[in-house]
């Protein structure tokens, strides 16, 4: 009864997650496009890059674009990868079919927005059915996908066709979101050793003579991420752990660095990595590049291609110098250390929650107002109480928010700016807006909506 009627009201959410929620299609969701503040910029006209985000998620996708056909080979070292047309792109064929490189969230749902670019070619004429002449021009549309479900989201949101088409024609040259945005909008990293920290996509270039070398990456690890000293970059460590964390200490003395706080980690992981190169390259030698930069993401990312990892690279010639200016593996040397700078850009600065202000007391009117049950999605709800001068939640559906779960109340401590955090190894801050419930406010906001006042 409860979870029918939480899916009729959901509509009130508006043109966020309630059509989704109530089992409804996805195309009223609100979409961002070409977000970001923190931006890589180059020089490249023929590659262009476009963003789309469905907030009520958060999920997004991310969508390459190349001027014309260009050449791709593909490396998946992961032991749970999500890909279109990868096979294809194992046989080596001296034809340049390339249009587009999509990565995207949503786990194997995602991957609808690949496809959706694909069909994107042929509706806006730039590709059209002829598979065969003397030269082949149907779309080719290939791309991964990130696994952002689970226990870090409150609902089954996904990169659609329509999400994928939008970033795919809001395409733009020479820039590029760094942090969490498009298909990196809810990644995180660490779990491995339950760090659990923020991650995004990451994007460097360098320029050597005419040779051109970028690399794009959505870093969604189970390891965590290291810097060229060894230093783990972002990390919610455990209570006794110390401030310059390296990889090396975790991992020496593994499994031993599983102490009490843990809470499991989240083996749903996965590295997207795109290699673009303007050097003119043969299909096997293209193939090398994508082995050997792949394998210097071990240095960066630790461990990394694991079972539960799905990673996949693809490297692409864009064929526009002629002359071999470096050879395969010099090639793959310089790749190599521009993703390693691009996996350190994937990092956004960490959400720290406050410090709790013991001797804040807030009228007990001002806690009373926010009593109430707050919706998510179908699946996810949180009842909010006053309850012997403290306000308390309980998760009300069938899963639990965060550490929140439903066999108990958990005090949600006030602060003078307004804001409750619930103390926990991760941010867990909550803002109440109107009849809105917000959890951790910013790029990984979710929010849920109140329907009734809670029982005291």
């Amino acid at each position: 009864m409860f979870k029918n009627v939480c899916a009729a009201l959901l509509f009130g959410l508006g043109a966020n997650a309630a059509a989704v929620a109530a089992g409804g299609p996805q195309d009223e969701l609100e979409i961002t496009l070409n977000s970001g503040e923190t931006l890589l910029e180059f020089d490249w006209p023929i590659l262009e890059i476009g963003t789309a985000e469905y907030e009520a998620g958060p999920t997004g996708a991310t969508v390459f674009r190349f001027g014309r056909k260009v050449h791709v080979a593909i490396d998946v070292r992961g032991g749970g990868p999500g890909t279109v047309n990868a096979p294809y792109m194992e046989l080596g064929y001296k034809y340049a079919e390339l249009d587009t490189v999509v990565f995207a969230g949503g786990s194997w749902y995602g991957l609808e927005a690949v496809t959706g670019v694909a069909t994107a070619l042929i509706d806006d004429g730039v590709r059209d059915a002829v598979a065969w002449g003397e030269v082949p021009n149907l779309a080719m549309s290939v791309g991964s996908v990130i696994y952002d479900l689970g226990p870090r989201r409150f609902n089954e949101i996904y990169p659609d066709k329509r999400l994928g088409q939008a970033a795919y024609r809001a395409a733009r040259p020479g820039v590029f979101a760094l942090g969490a945005h498009g298909g990196g909008r809810l990644a995180v990293s660490g779990g491995f050793f339950d760090c659990n920290a923020k991650s995004g996509q990451g994007g460097a270039f360098r320029q050597i003579g005419d040779v051109k070398i970028a690399v794009f990456t959505v870093v969604n690890a189970l390891g965590v991420i290291v810097d060229r000293d060894g230093r783990v970059v972002a990390c919610y460590g455990g209570e006794d752990w110390p401030e310059d964390l390296y990889a090396k200490d975790l991992l020496t003395s593994y499994p031993a660095t599983k102490d009490g706080d843990w809470q499991g980690p989240e083996r749903k992981n996965t590295t997207l990595t795109l290699v673009v190169v303007n050097q003119k390259m043969t299909p096997v030698d293209l193939k090398r590049l994508a082995v050997q930069a792949h394998t210097s993401m071990a240095r960066a990312i630790q461990p990394y291609s694991t079972v539960f990892d799905g990673d996949v690279l693809y490297a692409v010639s864009t064929g526009e110098v002629e002359k071999t200016a470096f050879e395969p593996i010099e090639l793959g040397v310089i790749a190599g250390e521009v993703a390693w700078d691009a996996i350190l850009s994937s990092v956004p600065e960490q959400p720290r929650a406050p410090a709790i202000d013991l001797s804040f007391e807030p009228a007990p009117e001002t806690l009373q107002s926010h009593a109430g049950d707050y919706i998510f999605s179908d699946e996810v709800s949180l009842r909010v109480a006053y309850r012997r001068g403290k306000l308390v939640a309980r998760a009300s559906g069938s899963r639990d928010v965060f550490s929140i779960d439903k066999k108990s109340w958990t005090q949600l401590h006030p602060l003078p700016d307004g804001r409750y955090v619930v103390p926990e190894r991760y941010p867990f801050v909550i803002v109440f807006e109107d009849d809105r419930m917000k959890i951790n406010p910013g790029r990984w906001a979710q929010t849920g909506r109140r329907l009734e006042t809670a029982a005291p």
